[in-house]
This record gives structure tokens, C-alpha cells and sequence, in this order.
């Protein structure tokens, strides 16, 4: 039985969120209504934060993954006090509001990460996890537990129906997250009606087979049922699912319907629901108990544990200043970094660019503890490896992640360590990113930089075939907003596109390498490089061509420029997002307008035509060949480009 206290605030989250919902005319009030109780006993009995410093470092941290259910996660920050008004409230879902349709990190205060495609959120949260798990296994002392929370995600039944979160959910078993612990709104509908008529399978059953414990809670409705189940899966040695049973729409006229999971109540509705759950308040109101209530529950429950991480830091910092000084970057988002001691080659020097790339998270790994991430089971081919050995249970202090083929939610997982302060990062074949293309949207949504490393970036991939060898992925990704996409020409353009990962702090990065080797080029430049297009081949005399190039046919391109004429410039353009960003001025001064320009690249032509009337390309799948023979078939060899 609730607490009297405790069903008033319940009842005060569904109406809010309700309201929000009528008010904007559009929105989810079946998760509002069916999982306020979750969400109500998590914050106020489990969830340490600290509303004085919101970005507290030792914070728990809660994703809604059902990120449709953001009315309810508004509401209870603005009882909680995170700064969210009535007034926002009442703009959910409105041009310029703080209550965008689904929850948007570093714009809502109180909201972790941007959720809303089902599952991205779990997969996050399992990146979370193992940022915390690694942190406090590096750097908790005896006596001092500087890392030390746990990371809660809210979901329902459409995100366990998701393979991304199914992936992600196999990987934490395997770790032993044991303090990542998934809250399930059980209630058995989804959009389109009963969950049985697409899954059968036992929740239990697949958890418990991939590591989690698992708890359930029959009565939805009973906080402390809930909070009991939250107390046991902290106690557990295993990250955890509590499956919820609850009501979808509960108290409304379409309790239980799917019908309830999309559309505004409405006016009279509400009205009705009001009369159900005995709640008599005006819209938009809430009652002082409610605020008095989360007050005490919320942030001066919390302040006891703030209190001992603010003793245990400053004996840390006192004790072991190093690592305090490389904690301390870590938390403060702080990145020093020495690109003077990147790898640098000499011309004539070849190699596989996916060979350099190791140099590279090398040098970058020993500078920078925050990096961590690895491969889908492709580690020796694009050699993308953290350091100190796999991270796992009896190694939590390894930064190389063995992701297994679990492309997708490798990508997911790189955003929640990304999110929590690390440097995350993930490794795969290019034609492979085709899996990655939801989490690498997500990362460029979020503006955080997360960095994906692609070898086996052209056709000259050779043998494998058409089904391993990327046409349109280049295209697929140079589309995605504020993504810097790389294709370096040599080993030394690689280093740079590695720079230019750690030093953008709000952009994501891919960076593509060739399985087969190139020659370190004349001219290529960092500066150049990080204007994302550049000279490298400058015209004797005057000006009559201009060939624009990327990856391996940067070479190509400088020898048909020999054979072209003195007067033909060769670009090189490896970020066409760098490029992109330079002044009108700068961008004519490198490919001048009345001037016969073509473009290069073994990939779709499509992304080129902005600089170029004439693209050479790929627009037609590969073939199953050695390289030198799929180059000479795909028709890049230097007399048919000449032509």
C-alpha cells in the first residue's frame, strides 16, 4: 500500500504529463500514466544526484530509453528541481521550448542522453556502465570511492524487441555491469496492439542466458515493491532487469488499449482520468507537498553521499595528485594533447592506412587515459586496439573493448562512453557502417565526439567481393550533419584525420582507411588537412585544371595531373565537413570557378557534383577480384582517367 504522499505525487506526474501532452496536442500519455510509479520510486528512494551541480561527476545516471515517454520525464524534473517550469511544461513539443518532443542531451537540464529510436538508450546506458566500471576500478582507492553510481535505463517492450539493445544487453552480460540495471514498463501492448503478436519469447529466460539477473514486480503500482526489487538488483553481481507489470494508460478510459500508446487524451478525458485517480487540482498545478516531497527525497537524501565524494576527492587529490590530475581532465571534459608526438612519415614511404591507423590510437591511447574502445571482431584487420589489454571482469582497467560482431551496438555503446566523459571508440569494415548509421546520426545529433574507424574503405578490397566492398557508404555518411567524415590520402593525411578526431570537441569523426598500401605524398599538410581540402599538387604556370581527389586516388590523380599538363592542380579534399566550413574566399582560391575541374574518388559520385561538374566514380556494385584488377575493370587506372 503507497503512502498517501507517494500517490499524490504520482498522480501528479501522470496529470502533468497528460497535460503537456493535451496542451501541445501530440504525444505518448500511455508510458506517462503506466510507469509514474517507476519512475516517481527511482527518484525519490534510489537516484543520487545533486540539483547544486547537475554535471556532478559521481551522479547516477537514468536514460529514458522509451524516449516517447519524455512527458513524464519532464515532469518529474520539474517537481525534482531541475529548473524545468510550468511554463516549459506547458511549451512541451514547442519551437525553442526545453521540452523537446524526445529527450536531448546538454539541452534539457537532467537529461543524459538524446533517446527516442528504440533501444539506442539501453545500448547507451551499457556504455555508461562500463565508463563507471573501468573509472572505479582505476582510480578508487581504499577508503576513497571517487567512482562510484549506477546507471539506470527506463524501457519498454518495443526496445527489447530492438537488436541494437539486444546486442548491447549480451556485451553487459558478459562484463558483469552489475551496476547497470534496466527498469522494464511491462504491460504487454506496443503500438500496434498485443506484444504476443509479435514476441513470444520469456524475458526471463533471455536475460538470465546472457548474464542478468532478473527481478519482477507483479503490482506496477506499488512503490515499495519497486524500490524493494531496486535495493536487491544493487546487491546483485550481475547487471540486472526488474520487469514492471504495469497498465498502459492506466486510470484513463483506454487503460490497457494500444490506442492510448499516441494520442492527446483530450479535455474530457482527462477530466475522467482525474475523477479515477481522486486528483482534484486545477491544470497545470501541483500541490507544495509534491515539491516539499521531492525536495527532502531527491536532492537532501542525496546530499549525504555528495557530502562523502566531496571529502573522499579532496583526500584523492591530497594522496594521489597524478591520478587526480588525469581524473580531474576526465570529469572536466579536459583533452591536453601533444599532436608533435603523432607518428610522422616520410615520402615514398607505403603502407596500408589501416596499419597507421594503429600508430595512431597507439600514441593517442598512452597520451590519453579517457580513450577507450576497440572492433566488431575486426581488431587485427584494422587494428583499432585500446590499450591495456580487453577490458572485462577480472580486467576492468583494459581500454580495448572486444565488441564481438555486434556492430550496432558498438556504436551505441562508443555514445555512452562518450556521454559519461570518455573518449569512446569503434573500429569495423566501411561497408559495414551500413550497421552503425542510427548511433553515428545519434552521436552527430548529440554533438559529441565520438570517433568510428573504418579500414577496407574502397572496391580495392578486392576478393571479398561486392558484399564487402562500400560504394554508397562514403555518400551515406557525408550526409549526416555535423559528421566529420575522413578519407586520407596517405600515412600522413591518417595522422591528421586522427588530430582532428581529438581535437573537435563537439563533432563526431570517421575516419575510412585503405586495406591496401599508398605512397606518403609531397605536400600534404596538417593545416591543409584541417580545412578539409587543400593544394597539394599546385599548376606550373598557368591554370588549366583542377582534379579534386580523396583516399587512395589522391596518387592517382597526381600522376594523370603529370601526364594531364603543367598547368593541372591536384586537390586533395579528405573532409569534405572541413571544407565545407571555410570561407567563400578560401574555398574559390583552392577550386577557382571558371576553371574545368573533375573529382576522383572509387566510391558513388553523388557528394562531388557540389564541386564538380565531372566526377569519376563507382556507381555500380564491385566485383570479386584481385585489387589491381578491380581498379584496372572499375576503370580507375591512370590512362582511363587520362581519357
Amino acid at each position: 500500500m503507497n503512502s498517501k504522499i507517494d500517490n499524490l505525487c504520482i498522480n501528479t506526474l501522470r496529470v502533468l504529463g497528460v497535460e503537456e501532452i493535451n496542451k501541445a496536442k501530440s504525444g505518448h500519455p500511455g508510458i506517462v500514466l503506466g510507469a509514474a510509479p517507476i519512475i516517481h520510486t527511482l527518484f525519490t528512494k534510489q537516484l543520487n544526484i545533486d540539483l547544486e551541480n547537475q554535471k556532478w561527476f559521481d551522479r547516477d545516471r537514468f536514460v529514458l530509453s522509451a524516449g516517447h515517454g519524455s512527458a513524464l520525464l519532464y515532469a518529474t524534473l520539474h517537481v525534482a528541481g531541475f529548473g524545468i517550469s510550468i511554463d516549459d511544461l506547458k511549451n512541451f513539443r514547442q519551437l525553442g521550448s526545453l521540452t523537446p518532443g524526445h529527450p536531448e542531451v546538454f539541452y534539457t537540464p537532467g537529461v543524459e542522453a538524446t533517446s527516442g529510436p528504440l533501444g539506442q538508450g539501453i545500448a547507451m546506458g551499457v556504455g555508461m556502465a562500463i565508463a563507471e566500471k573501468h573509472l572505479a576500478a582505476k582510480y578508487n582507492k581504499p577508503g576513497m570511492k571517487v567512482v562510484d553510481h549506477y546507471t539506470y535505463v527506463l524501457c519498454g517492450d518495443g526496445c527489447l524487441q530492438e537488436g541494437v539493445a539486444m546486442e548491447a544487453c549480451s556485451l553487459a552480460g558478459k562484463l558483469q555491469l552489475s551496476k547497470y540495471i534496466i527498469l522494464y514498463d511491462s504491460n504487454d501492448i506496443q503500438l500496434d496492439g498485443e506484444v504476443k503478436m509479435a514476441n513470444t519469447e520469456s524475458i526471463k529466460g533471455k536475460f538470465e542466458a546472457m548474464g542478468f539477473s532478473y527481478f519482477r514486480v507483479e503490482n506496477g503500482n506499488s512503490v515499495d515493491d519497486i524500490n524493494k526489487a531496486i535495493a536487491l538488483a544493487k546487491k546483485d553481481n550481475k547487471p540486472s532487469i526488474i520487469e514492471i507489470k504495469t497498465v498502459i494508460g492506466y486510470g484513463s478510459v483506454f487503460a490497457g488499449d494500444s490506442c492510448v500508446h499516441g494520442s492527446p487524451l483530450g479535455a474530457e478525458n482527462t477530466e475522467l482520468l482525474k475523477q479515477t485517480l481522486e486528483y482534484d487540482y486545477p491544470e497545470f498545478t501541483v500541490d507544495k507537498e509534491v515539491y516539499e516531497f521531492y525536495n527532502r527525497n531527491v536532492q537532501m537524501r542525496s546530499s549525504e553521499k555528495v557530502v562523502e565524494w566531496n571529502k573522499a576527492i579532496i583526500d584523492f587529490e591530497r594522496e594521489f595528485p597524478e591520478e587526480y590530475n588525469e581524473l580531474e581532465a576526465i570529469m572536466d571534459g579536459r583533452i591536453e594533447f601533444n599532436k608533435d608526438a603523432m607518428p610522422k612519415y616520410e615520402v615514398g614511404f607505403a603502407d596500408a592506412t589501416k596499419s597507421i591507423c594503429g600508430h595512431c590510437v597507439k600514441e593517442i591511447s598512452d597520451q590519453l587515459p579517457q580513450y577507450i574502445g576497440g572492433c566488431a571482431d575486426l581488431t587485427k584487420t584494422t587494428n583499432a586496439r585500446g590499450a591495456n589489454g580487453n577490458f572485462d571482469s577480472d580486467n576492468p582497467t583494459g581500454r580495448n573493448i572486444c565488441y564481438g560482431v555486434r556492430e550496432h551496438a558498438m556504436g551505441a555503446v562508443v555514445n555512452g562512453l562518450t556521454l559519461h566523459g570518455m573518449r569512446g571508440f569503434g573500429g569495423g569494415f566501411l561497408v559495414f557502417s551500413d550497421y552503425l548509421k542510427p548511433s553515428i546520426r545519434m552521436a552527430a545529433l548529440m554533438g559529441i565526439p565520438s570517433l568510428f574507424v573504418f579500414s577496407h574503405n574502397s572496391p580495392m578490397v578486392g576478393e571479398d567481393g561486392p558484399t564487402h566492398q562500400p560504394i554508397e557508404q562514403l555518400t551515406m555518411l557525408r550526409s549526416i550533419p555535423n559528421l566529420n567524415v575522413c578519407n586520407p590520402c596517405d600515412a600522413n593525411e591518417t595522422v591528421y584525420a586522427f588530430d582532428s578526431a581529438v581535437e573537435l570537441a563537439h563533432t563526431p569523426t570517421v575516419i575510412t582507411t585503405t586495406r591496401q598500401k599508398v605512397p606518403t605524398l609531397e605536400g600534404t599538410s596538417y593545416e591543409g588537412f584541417m580545412k578539409g581540402g587543400y593544394i597539394i599538387k599546385p599548376e606550373q604556370g598557368k591554370l588549366t585544371g583542377v582534379i579534386i581527389a580523396a583516399g587512395s586516388e589522391v596518387s592517382l590523380a597526381i600522376e594523370v595531373a603529370k601526364k594531364a599538363g603543367k598547368g593541372v592542380r591536384v586537390v586533395s579534399m579528405p573532409s569534405m565537413f572541413l571544407f565545407d566550413k571555410q570561407s567563400k574566399e578560401y574555398k574559390q582560391s583552392v577550386i577557382p570557378e571558371g576553371v574545368k575541374t573533375m573529382a576522383i574518388e572509387m566510391a558513388a559520385t553523388m557528394p562531388w557534383y557540389k564541386y564538380s561538374k565531372n566526377v569519376y566514380g563507382v556507381d555500380r556494385f564491385g566485383i570479386s577480384a584481385p585489387g589491381s584488377v578491380v581498379a584496372s575493370e572499375l576503370g580507375f587506372t591512370v590512362d582511363k582517367v587520362l581519357e
